[in-house]
């Protein structure tokens, strides 16, 4: 079943977890975000970069939603850069869309912002925005402290937009870090003491279980991930490279048989190990056996 957004994270801000949200970017990882909330009995939320089709993981997503109706998710397109792209999202069947303005001017940014939450709440469509900035790991020493968030602006900012969760930068960074994640815990507190919605973490790869462990505990509600199930499905593949993919076959009688593995069973290994990292940080953020 898919849900706004905003439904699962409130959830999760009122008992204090986190939920897992997976860029998702093709039929396999889609399918396996929702195999792993089946079988951890576990929200997600399906973060979809514009890049990978909206209307294409849309319609792979809706499909999935009837295979799997016991699962509990929410569609969300990541990172919108454009108007056009948030208008499609909601056309296509996304249940939220984020609005990126983060780079722009405060005002700009609000005022974008303000526009696309009109439209989407007049259809029962969340929306998530940032303030302050996320920016790349391998620049994370320059971009770090420039874009921190600040409260004083938060406030405002979630007053004159209506936005229904907020992306917040807190000392995380997207993709590798280069150098040792450090984020802002105090000002993490604080932004969750004050602010009355539900917080989400951008760049939850690379951060260390503790630091993610921590943050929710601080007030946030939505962990992005991408990098580390990246990472996890090549790791599986580099394994059974190593072992000229091949796969062990039990034959009619019992013995066990060497076979090399075809396409479609060398891509499904590398979806396994996505899944197997995704359901990893689904337990460590709490989320397993919540619906």
């Amino acid at each position: 079943m898919i849900v706004p957004m905003h439904e699962l994270l409130q959830d999760a801000k009122n008992n204090h977890y986190g939920v897992a949200a997976p860029n998702v970017f093709n039929r396999e990882t889609i399918e396996a975000a929702f195999r792993a909330g089946r079988e951890l009995h576990a929200p997600v939320i399906l973060d979809v970069h514009p890049v990978h089709g909206i209307y294409e993981c849309a319609a792979i997503a809706r499909f999935f939603e009837k295979k799997y109706p016991e699962v509990v998710a929410a569609l969300n397109l990541d990172h919108g850069g454009t108007y056009e792209q948030g208008v499609q999202a909601i056309h296509a069947g996304f249940s939220s869309i984020m609005v990126d303005r983060s780079t722009l001017p405060f005002e700009e940014n609000v005022a974008q912002v303000r526009e696309l939450v009109k439209i989407a709440h007049a259809v029962g469509v969340s929306v998530e925005s940032e303030l302050g900035h996320v920016g790349q790991g391998d620049a994370y020493a320059e971009t770090r402290d420039s874009g921190l968030t600040h409260l004083d602006e938060a406030q405002a900012f979630v007053e004159q937009t209506h936005t229904d969760c907020l992306a917040v930068a807190v000392g995380t960074s997207h993709g590798v870090y280069k150098g040792a994640p450090r984020l802002e815990f105090d000002l993490l507190s604080e932004l969750a003491r004050e602010l009355p919605l539900p917080l989400v973490l951008h760049g939850g790869s690379g951060t260390g279980d503790d630091n993610l462990v921590k943050a929710i505990a601080c007030g946030i509600q939505k962990i992005n991930l991408n990098t580390d199930l990246n990472e996890g499905g090549l790791a599986k593949l580099n394994v059974s490279c190593q072992n000229g993919f091949t796969r062990e076959v039990k034959g009619a009688n019992g013995e066990m048989n060497t076979k090399r593995m075809n396409l479609q069973q060398t891509i499904q290994t590398a979806v396994d190990g996505w899944m197997e990292t995704l359901k990893y940080y689904m337990t460590l953020f709490g989320s397993a056996n919540r619906i």
